[in-house]
């Protein structure tokens, strides 16, 4: 496994080695542990993004979308156990 350097102000290195102990693990640990979780949440930003990027580029070749209110009240009572009719898709008013 390759090494890095990182230089940490004291302070915070004081915090993470004080968090580390609280956590029951080492320094080392926990900073390994801290970067994979940051890495997965940009992972999961960047997902989000994309599927977000897709969705609205959907929106713009069909011009058609689901008006809010339509769909929380569709939703609500779904959510309530009711049979509910899906809303429609209809073009965008301009």
């Amino acid at each position: 496994m390759p090494t890095t350097t990182i230089r940490l102000p004291e302070d915070l290195k004081a915090r993470v080695a004080a968090a580390a102990k609280r956590g029951g693990t080492s320094t080392h640990g926990f900073i390994l542990e801290a970067i994979a979780e940051k890495a997965a949440r940009n992972e999961l930003r960047a997902d989000f993004d994309a599927v977000a990027e897709a969705r609205y580029a959907a929106i713009v070749s069909s011009g058609k979308t689901i008006a809010w209110e339509e769909m929380r009240a569709y939703l609500e009572e779904r959510l309530a156990g009711k049979k509910a009719k899906r809303p429609q898709a209809r073009k965008l008013a301009r």
